[in-house]
């Protein structure tokens, strides 16, 4: 998996790995809601285990080579990258469901050209134009979502500190965070060159040490997922009617049914996050190296709008007339972005030097 270079696997990475992890993302939510630190965890482990094979030292078998980037670089992306993570799933905490999550974190766009416009670059209106559509889908969506929850979206103080003001300050200050990485890692890419692999490895080995301060936190998640009631798969079907194909597919395989069956369903549900989340992100390591930040926010945004419509359809989720409105406005600004990012403005930009060139023959 780890060595999928051609366009075609980093969509397949990204899209089959990323919009499955949400499956696997919601179920365990469902079945043991407070399990970020734990999630975080192992996702990071087996990640850096995975990538670790790709870090060998010819001369020396099983010892890690040097870095082609400065350590301290990695260092501080792997901090970045640790606080993300937590983030975005310390959210789940505060009751906010898996489609608005997904909404809440498509603020991408809005964050990255902050991050840019403090790093001198300038937009063209349509660019600022979808950005501000998207904050209103953003700031609609999540009014719907607390309306449907009997929660005030008034700005008084009693509002802010309310649990689902908290979620969304939480994911706010994530976005920001994930924005500024994203220029960051950029930049080392343009400097050191564009080492995927590497940043794979150093990005979650190098995080590791940061949850050893949570042990405690992480044996009582763990032991809350190991009381989680045992799998059974032919009544997950008949409770979940949408997740009957996936399921009878399962189910045809008897090696794989015999290994997962009678296991605590937090525990299978958190195996197959693993795996998927390491999928995932592979690919957006590997779309990193060969695409900008902007590039890499609009190809994520398109992919949380296919986790959006499975983890609906899948999940069963109510949608009120404002939170149709809310993600009609997030993913169509997000359209409207990378179109005027990715085509317009380099067709105009061609357009204006194939012209200065003409010009310059005739002189």
């Amino acid at each position: 998996m780890l060595y999928a270079y051609g366009p075609t696997n980093i969509v397949v990475l990204i899209f089959g790995g990323c919009c499955a992890n949400v499956f696997a993302l919601e179920a365990l939510i469902q079945s043991e809601p407070d399990s970020g630190v734990i999630i975080t965890f192992l996702q990071f482990f087996f990640t850096a285990l995975a990538a670790y094979s790709t870090q060998y030292s010819s001369s020396a078998p099983y010892t890690i080579r040097s870095p082609g980037v400065p350590i301290r670089r990695w260092a501080i992306l792997a901090a970045m990258h640790f606080g993300i993570n937590m983030l975005n799933n310390w959210a789940f905490s505060y009751r906010i469901s898996v489609p608005v999550h997904i909404i809440l974190r498509s603020f991408g766009s809005v964050t990255t050209m902050a991050a840019g416009f403090l790093r001198g670059k300038k937009y063209s209106f349509l660019q600022v134009l979808s950005v501000v559509l998207l904050t209103v889908g953003v700031v609609v969506s999540a009014w719907a979502d607390a309306e449907g929850k009997g929660k005030s979206m008034s700005f008084s103080m009693d509002s802010f500190n309310s649990d689902f003001g908290n979620g969304l300050l939480v994911l706010l200050v994530a976005q920001f965070l994930s924005a500024y990485m994203g220029t960051y890692t950029e930049d080392t890419y343009a400097i050191y060159g564009a080492n995927w692999k590497e940043s794979l490895f150093y990005s979650h080995f190098l995080s590791l040490p940061l949850f050893l301060p949570l042990a405690g936190v992480l044996r009582k998640q763990y032991s809350r997922l190991l009381s989680t009631s045992p799998l059974d798969i032919k009544a997950l079907a008949r409770s979940s009617p949408t997740l009957e194909p996936l399921l009878t597919t399962i189910r045809r395989s008897p090696m794989l049914t015999s290994s997962i069956e009678g296991l605590p369903q937090g525990v299978v549900f958190m195996l197959v996050n693993i795996l998927t989340q390491l999928a995932c992100i592979t690919g957006v390591n590997l779309l990193c190296a060969k695409s900008s930040a902007v590039t890499v926010t609009i190809v994520l945004n398109i992919r949380k709008l296919v986790s959006f419509i499975l983890s609906t359809v899948l999940f069963g989720h109510q949608l009120s007339g404002m939170m149709i409105l809310g993600s009609t406005l997030v993913f169509g600004s997000g359209a409207l972005y990378g179109y005027e990012t990715s085509w317009r403005l380099p067709q105009q930009k061609q357009t204006e030097g194939g012209k200065a060139n003409g010009q310059v023959k005739k002189d």
